[in-house]
């Protein structure tokens, strides 16, 4: 299927995948994992995938999987930056300088 993406959490790379319907990978974002905290460090869109909601996909399910788990979100990438200021229903989950 061409429109199907899912993400997953691949834990022994230290990020997200968006895989299409297939299994072949569309992008990813690397994290690194602190006590109490998740920073988001490199996200990437495949060329041939750009364009299709690939990287607001993985952010929406690694920041969803942040608030479950009760972790605060770094977002050192531009992109998370961006998608935090552009989505305020995550703006809670940010780590703030001092905390």
């Amino acid at each position: 299927m061409e429109n199907e993406i899912s993400v997953v959490d691949s834990r022994e790379r230290s990020r997200y995948e968006a895989l299409d319907g297939d299994g072949n990978l569309m992008g990813f974002v690397d994290y690194k994992l602190y006590p109490g905290v998740i920073a988001f460090l490199h996200a990437e869109t495949l060329p041939e995938y750009r364009g299709g909601g690939v990287a607001g996909t993985i952010a929406e399910k690694s920041l969803d999987d942040a608030r479950a788990l009760g972790l605060r979100v770094k977002p050192a990438c531009p992109f998370y930056q961006e998608y935090l200021e552009e989505h305020p229903e995550y703006a809670d989950l940010v780590k703030r300088a001092g905390e």
